[in-house]
């Protein structure tokens, strides 16, 4: 332990020096990430790819071709987004990284399709025919039916991930959906070799485009397969023991060698690859419910569709694939003198584990867990324990969801005027870890800005996709 571990006061500081740098550095590369768009065009007009635009037609086919480019620079972004590298992981957080991936998909599409029907419009207004009927000769020009197959799979993948229409596909049809958008860039990039032209020899362009390609598909490989295989074959994961939590919700022990190594702590989570027969295809992202020993690690797990009810049912001894650890919700994000940890449902595993590792003293500590009904108190015998061992309180609200502005807690505790006040008194000093299913976690966030609490010190976790 170090003197400013020792001295509170020092510590905090330590803590906010901390989070300065990193939401410096988290804004500079957002920022970067986004102006890469910026730095595509000015490239593609500064290497001589734009001839002489004295027609309209000639200006509609520019602007169509600078769309693409931007397009496709953003959906390499995403691609890098979602690649889970360490760095960003550190810098960004799991969390936002998929945030900005997410915001980028919309305007990204927008672009390919003016992308197509500009130049669809321009080449059409020089042949002397109307867009629809250009179609069929740009079908004729090679590689350009890949790029309209590519184009329809990034609108499959981009509708397909609204929420709205994402809540109709299980987690693994949507995933494999999502996949897709590998295979639509892969389709994509012949027809920019041979008709877009941007990496013409000797050009900066052309080094740009290389590298970006280079960093999106090659930080893929590596993070997503080449990395998770080698610690996955290093630890040598295999599932010990299922205990059954409650109906629909089990705990798994996990056993395998010098799983310290792996640096995790608590409320970060893995992604889980479970190999049988059934589930080997598909992964999960789970929060670690207890802190690992060199040996054993423990997640639970509640059954919420077809693929997450498959994971309760695999045997005792199956291989297990990982990737991770990932997130900030730990106890690293913290700034404030004190701390509340609230959760609901299933989302009470990180919680769980944060309170076995967290950096607080008697008295700085606030626990609050909340269920619909008292089957689902997932773990909150383990939680008090902790929390009485640790000094930290511990409150609980069971029953049915209220309604408005209330919706965070149940309609009896919502009757007799509870409020997120009469709770954590001391709000503005307070860091909020929140951790549970979308709808209640937008709930309860919006009742702590509602009530003072600085938008830097709530830390969110959402346990659903």
């Amino acid at each position: 332990m170090t003197l400013t571990d020792r001295v509170p006061g020092l510590a905090l500081e330590k803590r906010r020096a901390r989070f300065a740098r990193r939401s410096l550095a988290s804004d500079v590369l957002i920022t970067c990430l986004w102006a890469s768009g910026a730095v595509a065009v000015a490239l593609y007009l500064s290497s001589g790819s734009v001839g002489r635009t004295s027609s309209a037609a000639e200006i509609i086919t520019t602007v169509g071709a600078i769309c693409g480019l931007v397009g496709c620079n953003y959906i390499l972004v995403m691609l890098v987004l979602a690649a889970r590298i360490p760095l960003l992981d550190r810098t960004i957080g799991h969390e936002q990284a998929i945030a900005v991936h997410r915001t980028m998909g919309k305007p990204a599409l927008y672009l390919l399709l003016a992308h197509a029907a500009l130049l669809l419009t321009g080449y059409g207004m020089s042949a002397g025919v109307n867009p629809i009927a250009e179609i069929i000769p740009m079908l004729s020009i090679p590689d350009m039916p890949l790029a309209f197959i590519a184009l329809g799979l990034m609108i499959t993948v981009v509708v397909t991930s609204l929420v709205a229409v994402r809540r109709r596909f299980s987690y693994e049809a949507w995933h494999l959906i999502h996949l897709l958008s590998y295979v639509a860039v892969a389709f994509a990039i012949p027809h920019q070799l041979s008709v877009g032209g941007v990496l013409a020899d000797s050009t900066w362009q052309r080094y740009y485009w290389i590298a970006l390609y280079v960093i999106a598909f090659g930080t893929i490989a590596v993070f997503r397969f080449v990395v998770p295989v080698v610690s996955s074959v290093r630890h040598g994961i295999t599932v010990a023991a299922i205990s059954p939590v409650a109906p629909g919700v089990t705990s798994m022990f996990l056993r395998g060698r010098g799983l310290s190594a792996l640096n995790a702590v608590g409320g970060q989570f893995f992604v889980w690859r479970f190999l049988t027969r059934k589930t080997w295809w598909h992964s999960h992202p789970i929060t670690l419910s207890a802190l690992p020993t060199d040996t054993v690690a423990r997640i639970t797990v509640r059954g919420l569709g077809d693929g997450s009810s498959r994971v309760l049912n695999v045997p005792v001894g199956t291989r297990v694939m990982i990737e991770g650890p990932y997130g900030l919700f730990t106890s690293a994000t913290r700034i404030a003198p004190k701390v509340a940890f609230v959760a609901a449902g299933i989302g009470v595993t990180p919680i769980r584990a944060m309170l076995e590792q967290g950096e607080f003293g008697p008295g700085e500590a606030t626990v609050l867990l909340r269920a619909s009904q008292p089957d689902e108190a997932y773990l909150w015998d383990e939680i008090e324990q902790l929390a009485t061992r640790r000094g930290a309180a511990c409150y609980s609200l069971v029953g049915p969801r209220a309604s408005g502005a209330n919706s965070w807690m149940s309609v009896g505790d919502a009757q007799r005027g509870v409020t997120i006040e009469s709770i954590l008194p001391d709000l503005a000093n307070t860091d909020l870890y929140l951790c549970g299913p979308g709808g209640w976690l937008d709930s309860i966030s919006a009742a702590a800005r509602a009530a003072g609490v600085p938008r830097h010190q709530i830390h969110s976790e959402r346990f659903d996709w």
